[in-house]
């Protein structure tokens, strides 16, 4: 998966190091690390292989190995550069891997440390607002900064708290570590009202004007001497009374609870939102409700005021396959879903309402609309379901009306009419191995065998082209794994009378994007991404083995608690387990979408049940029949 590898290291294209004597049928190889390879981690494996007679040694001692001859021992790491000498008979490779330090280190003299100054982006924060100021400075330094008419001191911070990345969890080495430091100094302010910020001229319209704001003075002293830097970043006090509007431009904005993309997601916003800017941070906008994103995704609505909406009728229609509600709105608004066991929540951002009537017949899916102003400008709806399970929504603005699409559940064992024989103008879009497949792909009619009759399924074979993924200890690639997986399930799916489409059918380069927007356009009852795992460098490869499914979206989570636990217990494999997790490929709303890893690429015992070719065939025919029991028992 470009996985916990778009996250890690290994979804790098590797370097396959071999040397390979005269005469020799399968050399001494290794796969991973790839040469002069640097890390923050305190461990590294080395996968490789050699032939399974006599022994392989790393830095002179014998190391385990599978009976195919397949390794990945794990070592520690010191700080700096690490020398791994592979041996087999007369064949050697030599690996070099540095450990980087992330420890920031105290200048030396009168000085700041370097890029150590924050804040190092222009930032715009409304009035009242707390703002941080940080550098490392050396020890026993009086550090200041000079902010307008203010001056705020900077203490020295003698322990802090660090996070782990979240990839650690996947080691189970996320704990929380306190660290000492030296050199850190931190401080903090509360920005005043315009006319107390030195001069009003320093409060430009939105924050947005080149060159608007104060910048930050750094001071320093040590030993009677003193020294000033100008921070990175400016500061600018917004007015509250002339904000910047911003519209979303993206088809879907991505919203986040912070200024960066180490930031969490939010409901994307549809094309067309509008709200006002409340904060700056770089290229990152905080907008009115919360969220904040990234300015390329938008653009200035020059003399709008902040979009505030009132809403009076909702109206329900259907469409083939779906409901669609229609809010009638005076701007487009931003919006945020919540769904629930048998409920959705649809939340309206800076809107009243002034409602009177709903009309909503007896529909499909939902048995009850209900509506609360939380706030004065939090509008929420909330839709009573008929199931448990849902099966995925779209939003989109149409003028300034906001149009829910809920989706109905599929049937199974019944015709259904799939349009396949004419491409609609938006499918020039999609990439052309896909149009193809849209054009072409045969619907199977029902039969007293065919479970899935009337049952659309999307397979996504993971990486692919120029994206390899992990390597196994041979260096057969993650992509051609998961492309022959995939065909092989396909193959028993239609077997089962679905219909299957798949986001690629051959070894070509295709982006998360592009399989995203496959998924939405067809409109599958569920997408399921296959992958192969691997660990980031912390990891131990040798010993980790097993099966595990990632979810998103509510509505996914049954697909693979059902399917994971199904595998495990059906092919008696290892557990690696179910996660929550925030990827390309189970992100797609319109539909019930998982990823699969089917097992550990570089663990060598792993390795040689991935590449059985019986242990192929009986993995395709769990993963369908597993598909087949959870849309019976729905």
């Amino acid at each position: 998966m470009k996985k916990l590898f778009g996250l890690f290291f290994l979804g790098t294209i590797f370097i396959l190091l071999m040397v390979r004597p005269v005469g020799a049928k399968q050399p001494l190889a290794v796969v991973y690390p790839p040469a002069n390879h640097q890390t923050v981690a305190d461990r590294i494996f080395l996968v490789g292989t050699a032939p399974p007679s006599g022994k392989v040694l790393v830095n002179g001692k014998p190391i385990e190995r599978s009976r195919a001859g397949h390794f990945a021992p794990s070592f520690p790491l010191q700080v700096g550069d690490n020398t791994f000498t592979l041996q087999y008979q007369n064949q050697q490779v030599q690996l070099k891997v540095q450990r980087q330090d992330t420890t920031p280190v105290p200048p030396v003299g009168l000085a700041f440390g370097k890029d150590s100054l924050t804040p190092n982006v222009d930032i715009a924060r409304m009035p009242g607002e707390l703002v941080c100021f940080s550098a490392i400075a050396p020890p026993q330094s009086v550090v200041s900064v000079q902010l307008g008419k203010d001056n705020i001191r900077l203490f020295p911070q003698i322990q802090q708290v660090q996070l782990p990345a979240n990839s650690a969890l996947l080691t189970g080495r996320n704990q929380p570590t306190r660290q000492l430091t030296s050199g850190q100094y931190q401080g903090c302010t509360t920005l005043p009202e315009l006319g107390n910020f030195v001069d009003g001229n320093n409060a430009i319209s939105g924050g947005f004007t080149p060159g608007s704001g104060i910048q930050p003075q750094f001071q320093l002293t040590l030993n009677g001497q003193t020294v000033t830097q100008p921070s990175p970043g400016k500061v600018t006090i917004l007015s509250p009374a002339n904000l910047a509007v911003v519209e979303v431009t993206a088809n879907e904005g991505v919203a986040r609870t912070g200024a960066s993309t180490d930031y969490s997601r939010l409901t994307p916003l549809p094309k067309g939102t509008r709200a006002a800017v409340t904060g700056k941070e770089g290229e990152w906008l905080r907008l009115d409700y919360g969220g904040w994103i990234n300015s390329k995704e938008t653009r200035i609505i020059p003399g709008a005021i902040p979009p505030r909406s009132l809403i009076r009728s909702v109206s329900a229609r259907r469409v083939p396959g779906a409901t669609e509600i229609v809010f009638p709105l005076q701007v487009p608004v931003p919006v945020s879903i919540k769904q629930g066991d048998r409920s959705l929540t649809l939340t309206l951002h800076n809107t009243t309402a002034q409602t009177d009537t709903i009309r909503f017949d007896d529909d499909p899916i939902i048995s009850r609309l209900d509506w609360q102003q939380v706030t004065p400008d939090r509008l929420e709806y909330i839709f009573n379901l008929k199931s448990q399970q849902q099966w995925g929504y779209k939003l989109r603005y149409d003028g300034t009306s906001l149009i829910l699409t809920l989706r109905h559940q599929p049937r199974t064992g019944r015709q259904v009419k799939i349009q396949n024989s004419k491409l609609q103008a938006s499918d020039s879009q999609l990439p052309t191995p896909v149009r193809a497949g849209l054009e072409t792909r045969p619907y199977r009619l029902p039969t007293p065998n065919s479970p899935l009759a009337g049952i659309k399924i999307l397979l996504d074979p993971g990486h692919g082209g120029k994206e390899t993924g992990a390597l196994g200890p041979t260096g057969y690639p993650e992509k051609d794994i998961n492309l022959l997986m995939s065909k092989l399930v396909r193959e028993q799916l239609e077997k089962r009378g679905a219909t299957v489409y798949m986001t690629r059918e051959s070894d070509i380069d295709l982006s998360l994007p592009d399989r995203v927007t496959i998924i939405d356009k067809i409109d599958p009852a569920i997408a399921i991404s296959l992958h192969y795992n691997a660990l980031p460098d912390a990891g131990d490869a040798m010993k980790t083995q097993g099966l595990a499914a990632f979810w998103y979206h509510p509505q996914a989570h049954d697909l693979a608690r059902f399917l994971h636990g199904y595998l495990v217990q059906k092919l008696n494999r290892p557990d690696y387990g179910l996660y929550w997790n925030n990827l390309a490929l189970t992100r797609p709303a319109s539909a019930p979408t998982i990823l699969l890893e089917l097992g550990f690429m570089i663990n060598p015992y792993e390795f040689e049940w991935i590449v059985n070719l019986q242990a192929q065939q009986q993995l395709a025919s769990a993963i369908a029949q597993g598909i087949t029991h959870w849309f019976s028992n729905i």
